[in-house]
């Protein structure tokens, strides 16, 4: 089975190709086009293709690839967990691959997915698959410009290549007083959740993924945690092949 998965993200969006769970190909762009589309399939032999945009309608025209099951990712779409959320119409695309995918990772354990996108998002699941929500916070950059736009006199922090070196439990001048407070703030956060599901005592998955998550990994590395933990910067898109199976498996059933 070989799947063309077309994930759409708020920036950048990435196109990937698995055989069966493996990635063989995989391009991350702020856009595709018809024929690029069209070319993966012919030299891969895609037989599915799956587009997830979390804009809502998807603006590639992937609907008329000759031959090609096309499915459109949203709430409605059949997926491998119970999905307890209260609102699932308002759940973000995202999230739920996001939890599908850890839990096809961890088939047999609790998970918990700390997504550091714009928004910082964390959702568990237990270890039946009942997925039951999670929480929603500012992301590293969101946090920086709040506190620049809501002030009159504290800086915009860049997150560049000094940034990423930052490594100060308090700042001694301004700059590094936000630094400081931004990223041991998120990082108390996440051990603050991580600790609270321990607490329940079940055997839990912890992933990261998204576009700040090797920069917490790193920070992470050295915590009591560490040994739970796995970086996996292809999770939604693992999870959205994961729908795609699904339903291939329903209907050969």
């Amino acid at each position: 089975m070989v799947n063309l998965i077309i994930d759409i993200g708020n920036t950048f969006s990435k196109i990937l190709v698995f055989r069966k769970e493996d990635i063989i190909y995989i391009q991350k762009q702020e856009q595709f086009f018809q024929d690029e589309i069209e070319a993966l399939v012919k030299r891969y032999n895609v037989e599915r293709i799956l587009v997830s945009s979390v804009k809502g309608e998807s603006p590639l025209p992937v609907s008329f690839v000759s031959g090609i099951e096309v499915v459109y990712f949203d709430y409605k779409t059949p997926v491998p967990i119970k999905n307890k959320y209260g609102t699932p119409e308002t759940l973000g695309v995202d999230r739920l691959a996001g939890i599908i995918g850890a839990k096809n990772i961890f088939s047999q354990k609790a998970v918990l997915v700390f997504d550091f996108g714009s928004c910082l998002t964390v959702d568990f699941a237990d270890e039946e698959g009942n997925y039951f929500g999670g929480v929603i916070s500012p992301g590293l950059k969101m946090r920086f410009n709040a506190m620049h736009s809501f002030t009159d006199k504290l800086p915009l922090i860049e997150v560049g290549e000094s940034f990423y070196e930052f490594n100060k439990q308090i700042g001694e001048n301004t700059t590094e007083s936000l630094m400081a407070g931004v990223i041991n703030g998120m990082l108390f956060e996440i051990q603050g959740y991580i600790k609270k599901y321990n607490e329940k005592k079940i055997d839990l998955g912890i992933i990261l993924c998204g576009g700040d998550a090797s920069f917490f990994d790193s920070r992470l590395k050295n915590s009591i945690f560490a040994h739970q933990i796995l970086l996996e910067p292809n999770l939604v898109p693992i999870g959205l092949n994961t729908v795609v199976r699904y339903q291939h498996d329903k209907k050969d059933k």
